[in-house]
């Protein structure tokens, strides 16, 4: 469903150098697969999400999603993919505060080629427990109540991958395991692959599968490339 081969970035680093980010030789992920990426702080994990995603480019290599090429397309063809095949859960939440809860799920929906479906939208509130949310502004919910409207949403459009960086970063203990619980609940119910970034080793038991980048990314140690 995901194949990633020889997938290259660098950074221009203050010296003038580049720096080589990420060298993935292979990643593999199948259809409905879930799978936790781990690795050390500013390893690249969230860069190789946002490759994927298509808010940022690679350097080179191929990434194939569902037999589609992703690394040919323009900026603005990467959005509409991922709008139409992709569902992002990021660590802020990035709600839109002067909408509603039920609203910012909506919305994420104008973003795909699809009939913006109102019935999948409420459906989504009621599995995610929103169901006496839906009209409440993000500001008026929770941490924890926010982050699972971040869940609805990325879900609305029926993605076929799910990526999520560190999606409990931000809430405690106790919805930890709720909003975990909840994406791979509704990701197994559908069918979706999830890629999950986290430090947490209880989290990582919930999963078969556990990646480590020092492991896939040949360029860990940090190459300075010409």
């Amino acid at each position: 469903m995901l194949e990633i081969r020889d997938l290259k970035k660098s950074y221009d680093e203050p010296s003038g150098n580049r720096l080589l980010v990420l060298d993935i030789p292979t990643l593999s992920i199948a259809q409905g697969e879930q799978v936790v990426l781990r690795g050390e702080s500013g390893g690249g994990k969230t860069t190789l999400l946002h490759i994927i995603s298509g808010i940022v480019a690679a350097d080179s290599g191929s990434i194939v999603l569902d037999g589609t090429e992703l690394t040919r397309f323009s900026e603005a063809m990467r959005d509409r993919i991922r709008a139409d095949k992709m569902g992002y859960v990021f660590q802020t939440f990035n709600l839109l505060p002067a909408f509603t809860a039920l609203e910012n799920v909506r919305l994420g929906m104008t973003f795909a080629r699809k009939k913006v479906n109102v019935d999948r939208a409420k459906q989504l509130m009621e599995r995610v427990g929103l169901a006496d949310r839906m009209n409440y502004l993000p500001s008026q919910l929770s941490v924890g109540q926010q982050q699972r409207v971040a869940v609805a949403r990325a879900l609305a459009n029926k993605p076929r991958l799910l990526l999520a960086d560190e999606p409990t970063a931000n809430v405690d203990p106790a919805n930890q395991d709720k909003i975990i619980e909840l994406i791979q609940d509704v990701c197994r119910q559908d069918s979706v692959a999830i890629l999950l970034v986290t430090h947490s080793d209880e989290i990582s038991k919930r999963f078969e599968r556990v990646e480590r980048l020092e492991s896939i990314n040949r360029a860990f140690s940090g190459q300075v490339v010409s």
